[in-house]
């Protein structure tokens, strides 16, 4: 997959990533300057409870902006779960008040899986994230 350079103002510097599901949402965490991420855990609960542990989450690392993976069919195409991610990135922005970012997550928890993780949602937000983080000039 080839990376688009994503502007992405100088001052965010700090990061949560989400990998977004309808049971679980995986996070991470990392920085520009490293270009790294860490994987933070999962949160195995849906509506208000899921917020909760976002906010969380935003209390802990305190990040400058969010990053959420935005699932497609292999062949780019839109489907349920792409329209759900989404409605989760407005309703994230909304919430937090932070620059939400989303990123093209097709892929991640395959990928997640083949590397043997044992939490394949936080290790995905971790693919998700340093994906975000190369695309950065």
């Amino acid at each position: 997959m080839t990376l688009v350079p994503v502007s992405v103002a100088p001052h965010l510097q700090t990061f949560l990533a989400l990998d977004f599901g309808m049971k679980r949402t995986g996070l991470a965490v990392g920085n520009r300057l490293l270009r790294t991420a860490q994987p933070q855990g999962t949160i195995k609960a849906e509506g208000k409870a899921r917020f909760a542990g976002i906010e969380q989450q935003l209390a802990q690392w305190q990040p400058d902006a969010l990053v959420i993976g935005v699932p497609f069919h292999p062949d780019g195409a839109e489907h349920e779960n792409t329209v759900r991610a989404r409605r989760f990135s407005r309703q994230l922005q909304a919430r937090f008040k932070l620059p939400v970012f989303e990123v093209d997550e097709r892929y991640s928890t395959t990928e997640a899986l083949q590397l043997g993780a044992k939490d394949a949602d936080a290790v995905a937000a971790c693919i998700i994230l340093e994906q975000f983080l190369r695309s950065i000039p």
